[in-house]
């Protein structure tokens, strides 16, 4: 039997995937799963430029709003729960539209995820005692020595990863790498289709990102951004707080620069994320490219 077709819609942020997707939706019978780290968490709708509740009223979205920001949500949660939904779609006739820019997601979903060892309290304990003592590059150059090829992959900065590779470490003496490269992997069995989207010129993605960010603050981020640091549960270490955008309120909320500032930092942030995202489409294999608003030629192009 001929495997079920799912259609993957990558892009950077701020380059019209979400348009193009809600496009191909009016068309054909696709459900759209959202593949995005920051879409997840209740509460977080303007940072994040979330689908209006009439884009979703329109056209099925599923994985978004599911978890609130002070639980986390590992890409094992995302793997497990993206099966369940895409099993349900493809049993109903529609055609799963997975649309995002977060590529670990996607790169699970389409090569398997490593079967790792589970977390240890306290040895994350220990680790962020280390982080708060000695700071998060004294503990890269510790990954560095234990686990070179992991480290190499990872951004200095990226504290979340970092303490997961040494705490793996920690936890059983064997490496990341080793684990990721030994483990028993479980892809899914479908027949993928992989499409990214992008603007013919980097300039015009910057200029959609600075646009995108003066509509959020023109549509009440530092409201959104304010209530959440209100909280009193949330803290800057958290997953959904390190999004781009929250983590610099969240610094100007505490009192460090003004609002320029922050609007720097953002659009900085902002601007690297896509780099990276644009770096991961690079090395993906059999991808096709598209500019936004192609609906017609990504739609020929899936043969469905």
């Amino acid at each position: 039997m001929k495997s079920p077709t799912l259609i993957f819609l990558m892009g950077p942020t701020a380059c019209g995937k979400s348009a193009l997707a809600m496009d191909m939706a009016r068309r054909l019978p696709f459900e759209i799963v959202s593949v995005d780290s920051a879409l997840i968490y209740k509460g977080m709708d303007i940072g994040t430029a979330k689908p209006t509740q009439a884009e979703r009223d329109e056209i099925p979205h599923h994985l978004i709003d599911i978890c609130d920001p002070k639980t986390p949500y590992s890409v094992a949660d995302f793997c497990l729960d993206a099966k369940h939904i895409i099993d349900d779609i493809i049993s109903r006739d529609k055609i799963p539209l997975l649309v995002g820019g977060t590529m670990m997601y996607f790169n699970a979903l389409k090569n398997g995820l490593s079967c790792l060892p589970a977390s240890s309290p306290i040895i994350r304990l220990g680790l962020e005692q280390q982080l708060h003592s000695e700071g998060l590059l004294a503990l890269y150059q510790k990954l560095l020595t234990v686990d070179p090829i992991i480290a190499k992959k990872l951004h200095e900065h990226d504290t979340q990863r970092i303490l997961r590779a040494l705490e793996v470490y920690e936890l059983t003496g064997t490496p990341l790498s080793e684990w990721q490269k030994n483990s028993d992997k479980k892809a899914l069995n479908y027949d993928i289709r992989s499409f990214a989207v992008m603007p013919p010129e980097r300039e015009t993605l910057h200029q959609n990102i600075h646009a995108r960010f003066d509509l959020m603050m023109s549509q009440g981020f530092m409201e959104e951004a304010q209530h959440l640091f209100n909280r009193g549960d949330l803290s800057e270490d958290l997953p959904s707080m390190r999004c781009v955008g929250y983590r610099q309120a969240w610094h100007y909320l505490s009192g460090e620069g003004d609002l320029l500032h922050m609007r720097e930092g953002i659009l900085a942030a902002t601007r690297q994320l896509a780099k990276r995202q644009v770096t991961w489409l690079r090395k993906w294999a059999d991808l096709s490219w598209f500019v936004p608003g192609a609906v017609e030629s990504v739609l020929s192009n899936c043969n469905l």
